[in-house]
């Protein structure tokens, strides 16, 4: 076969080596890769000396063929154990040349969503329970205040509660124990909806006694001391839930400073004094108001200790009767001032 100057052949020449695709191969040629355009069985072509790539090459007593197209499998044909050269890697069956493509495939984005996403399905979770305890905290705070509005501007309500007094100490009954087993069964206060229905008793007889507390002050004075109330516990909820300083640190010392409060208490009963009963009630407004922060700033989660998303009643518990303590104390502070 001839050749121009460039190295090509010579079109209208058949070429040898592309009339041996489908002859009996030539000796002294090495097996080459699989062409997965022929069938099982078949011999292969040289690996190199193709024509001119864009012109059909005429075969002896073979109608022109285009020129084949690799790695690219020409039909269905059956993949067989073809014989490899050395250094070539085994095939079986896999167009795409590499074991177990299909089975070991990288994994994709999603599947590692869970740890990309754990902070912020975190925050979520925890953002959620934030707002759960001050729903319930909501709820609580306006059937309180109702049984006060309504034993201090109701006179017939207020009549009856001031002549009944025994109704005081059965709502403290209720309230002990109601206290108790969500305080110390922790099973029961995240057993829905029986905490709930807990929570709702020691609501409503909490709220009983406050009002009746409330009925022995005038009106004036019992308005005073929920503004002063509101605009105190707003303001430590909203400072407690900005601020960097880690509120939960101090717990311990609260507890021994309630301790010190009891036994103060115990002297007030003996010790009738005005201005003792004033210091007496603005220590426990100061104690609760530094309760209300520890409490708040456990909901957070970002603090030294941190309640649990599952503790939203007693989250709620805690909150309630720090608010209600505060305005207790200094519904007696304004009452014992205006005396």
């Amino acid at each position: 076969m001839s050749h121009d100057k460039s190295g090509y052949p010579i079109m209208g020449e058949s070429n040898p080596l592309h009339n041996n695709v489908y002859g009996p191969p030539q000796p002294g040629f090495g097996m080459p890769p699989p062409n997965y355009s022929q069938g099982p069985g078949e011999p292969y072509p040289p690996a190199g000396g193709y024509g001119q790539p864009g012109f059909a090459q005429a075969g002896l007593g073979f109608a022109p063929q285009p020129y084949p197209q690799m790695p690219y499998p020409q039909g269905p044909y059956a993949q067989g154990p073809y014989q490899q050269g050395p250094g070539q890697p085994a095939f079986h069956g896999d167009p795409m040349g590499s074991p177990g493509y299909h089975g070991d495939v990288p994994p994709s984005y999603y599947d590692n969503e869970e740890f990309t996403r754990s902070g912020f399905e975190d925050k979520n979770i925890r953002q959620a329970f934030i707002r759960k305890v001050f729903s319930v905290l909501t709820a609580q705070l306006l059937v309180t205040f109702s049984f006060v509005s309504v034993f201090t501007f109701v006179d017939d309500a207020k009549l009856f509660v001031q002549r009944n007094r025994w109704t005081y100490y059965v709502s403290y009954a209720v309230f002990f124990v109601s206290l108790i087993t969500i305080s110390c069964c922790g099973d029961f206060r995240r057993k829905h909806p029986w905490n709930l229905v807990a929570l709702s008793i020691l609501t409503l007889s909490l709220s009983y006694m406050v009002g009746m507390i409330a009925s022995f002050y005038n009106t004036e004075t019992v308005i005073i001391a929920v503004g002063i109330t509101a605009v105190v516990c707003f303001t430590v909820v909203l400072f407690s839930l900005q601020s960097k300083y880690d509120f939960t640190s101090c717990r311990g010392v609260l507890f021994v400073c309630l301790i010190v409060l009891l036994v103060f208490s115990i002297l007030c009963i003996f010790i009738r004094n005005r201005i003792l009963d004033i210091v007496y009630a603005s220590l426990g407004a100061l104690l609760f108001t530094c309760f209300l922060a520890v409490d708040t700033q456990l909901l957070l989660g970002n603090k030294k200790l941190a309640l649990s998303p599952e503790e939203y009643i007693f989250a709620s518990l805690n909150l309630y009767t720090d608010i209600i303590n505060i305005f207790l104390y200094i519904l007696a502070i304004v009452g014992r001032s205006r005396d």
